[in-house]
């Protein structure tokens, strides 16, 4: 469960602190007073969008720490370990965002990337917002709904696989089951291109060094020049060369070592210059020999460098990138002699594959309609509750055509409702009014979070349109939630409101220069004041108190 939230600097809010408890809470306050913004802060610290509009004017940056007990979710634990983000029996969620909109995520003080803070986020907590009785109108939604509700994730997951083989497949048939006539001549220019290829026979690196060998060939009358003169320089010169003027200065400091023990190391260093000139020069002279100077040679050189890179230009490709062609287009040409053999295995797998996707499709449409039977009437049941006498829900599942078959089924789901009684049913989308949708929302909501395991149900003024005793039975079936797990509402119903077993109050503070908003528990007295000034607006009478009281029981 949710048990700490920690702001800073998030729109009106400059710093806040708020720990929670088990069982219902509810936000309450006038409108404008900043209610959802601590939904919008938690959906923040969950891994949701980000907007630097979200930082307080001023600020370099907010911050949202969302501290939640894990408890028994022995399953939340695990995913944290296999993630390496474990710490004890709590998950700490933290998100910062900069004015200039860049983000940063944390769990349990690790960075991590927003995938990850959204993944354990959905594990954590379940926002119903304002908005999602319009989203209920998707085709989409609906099935994800009806999904959900019957636990169908495994036979999802291996329709979609099935789907994806036999559509492989199905690409792999269309390939090879080209005309013959486009096969033969395809076949006749491979066969031509790749003995081109495999005639000139470039191995990995030979360009690279046959431009090197090219380079030295072509300038192999200035090596050698330069090679002579530096002998020359260092060991053959008549008026003293570098190795006899060493040879001397050595002999001579050699013969004054005994006066100065000084001298000894450095008649050394010049020993081992005289050695290491010796064998510099004689480097020089083995390199020389090897040397080509034959013309014929560089012309060979220059015709198989040619020859790479007019081939090169053919395939519109780089010299380097020759080999790599020459696999690829043998690979092909492999392919296509043996494609005759190729379809006919093919052709058999793929109707195979097309048999076992359509098998798994119809146990998925068998799985949808137990499902939309069992929706169906709990779903009712609730709308009748909400005030809706007559009212009848039914999910349609269709089967679509063979060749509308996807990676979801073969179905096409639809809500369908009746709304009042002696009415015909019709599409939710066009049936329902506004008031009357917001109520099929709820009752949806309702009977879809008892499959839910999120240990933190979050209702953000999901009861907009209802009011009186149907606002009532919305409170108690949010109440009814709570017993098995944590349920945060922001609600403007007193109804609801008197359901909470904790109850907290949004202000807007305002000193004429700057807004702040605050968040306070309310102690039994002054909850109180709060529900009677819900019942009965900015003036409160003593029958508007009793009545509060009495709500409150």
């Amino acid at each position: 469960m949710l048990a700490r939230l920690h702001i800073s600097n998030l729109a009106v809010i400059d710093e806040l602190e708020l720990e929670f408890t088990p069982g219902m809470t509810t936000l309450t306050g006038e409108t404008g007073a900043g209610k959802s913004i601590l939904v919008d802060a938690l959906a923040l610290a969950l891994g949701e969008r980000a907007d630097s509009r979200a930082v307080r004017t001023n600020t370099k940056r907010c911050t949202v720490t969302a501290t939640f007990d894990l408890g028994a979710r022995a399953d939340i634990t695990a995913w944290l370990i296999a993630h390496d983000l474990d710490a004890d029996d709590e998950c700490i969620l933290r998100r910062i965002v900069a004015s200039d909109g860049r983000s940063r995520g944390y769990v349990n003080g690790n960075s991590v990337p927003m995938l990850t803070l959204r993944e354990i986020g959905e594990q954590l907590v379940d926002i119903c917002g304002q908005q999602a009785h319009q989203s209920l109108r998707h085709p989409n939604i609906q099935r994800q709904i009806l999904d959900e509700f019957g636990e169908h994730e495994k036979q999802l997951a291996q329709m979609a696989a099935s789907f994806d083989r036999w559509q492989a497949l199905g690409e792999e048939f269309k390939t090879l089951n080209i005309a013959r006539e486009d096969r033969a001549a395809r076949l006749d220019l491979l066969s031509y291109q790749v003995s081109e290829l495999k005639t000139l026979d470039i191995s990995d690196g030979e360009f690279a060094e046959l431009e090197r060998d090219h380079l030295c060939a072509a300038n192999a009358d200035r090596i050698a020049t330069a090679i002579g003169l530096a002998v020359a320089r260092l060991y053959e010169t008549d008026d003293g060369s570098a190795h006899e003027a060493i040879a001397v200065t050595r002999q001579e400091l050699s013969e004054l070592a005994s006066f100065d023990d000084q001298l000894s190391p450095i008649t050394d260093m010049l020993g081992e210059a005289e050695i290491l000139l010796t064998e510099t020069t004689e480097s020089l002279r083995r390199h020389s020999e090897q040397l080509q100077h034959d013309p014929a040679s560089l012309q060979l050189l220059e015709q198989r460098l040619g020859d790479m890179h007019e081939l090169a230009r053919k395939h519109r490709v780089t010299v380097s990138e020759l080999p790599d062609l020459t696999l690829k287009l043998t690979s092909e040409l492999e392919t296509l002699k043996g494609s005759d053999e190729r379809l006919d295995g093919l052709a058999a797998e793929l109707a195979d594959a097309e048999q076992a996707m359509h098998a798994m499709a119809n146990d998925l449409s068998k799985a949808r309609h137990k499902t939309a039977r069992m929706i169906d009437t709990q779903v009712t049941n609730h709308m009748q509750e909400l005030g809706m006498t007559g009212g009848r829900f039914h999910v349609q599942v269709k089967t679509l055509p063979a060749d509308r078959i996807g990676r979801t089924g073969s179905n096409n789901i639809e809500f369908t409702v009746t709304t009042n009684p002696g009415q015909a049913a019709g599409a939710m989308a066009r049936i329902a009014s506004g008031g009357e949708l917001s109520r099929i929302s709820l009752a949806l909501q309702v009977v879809a979070m008892q499959k839910n395991a999120t240990p933190t149900l979050i209702f953000d003024e999901v009861d907009s349109g209802v009011s009186g005793g149907v606002a009532e039975i919305v409170g108690t079936r949010l109440h009814e939630l709570a017993d098995s797990r944590q349920v945060l509402c922001v609600t403007h119903l007193p109804q609801v409101a008197s359901q909470a077993g904790t109850h907290l109050r949004v202000t807007k503070i305002t000193d004429g220069q700057s807004t702040r908003t605050a968040v306070k528990p309310l102690t039994a007295t002054e909850r109180i004041e709060e529900i009677a000034r819900m019942l009965g607006g900015v003036r409160i009478t003593k029958r508007t108190r009793a009545h509060a009281e009495e709500m409150l029981g």
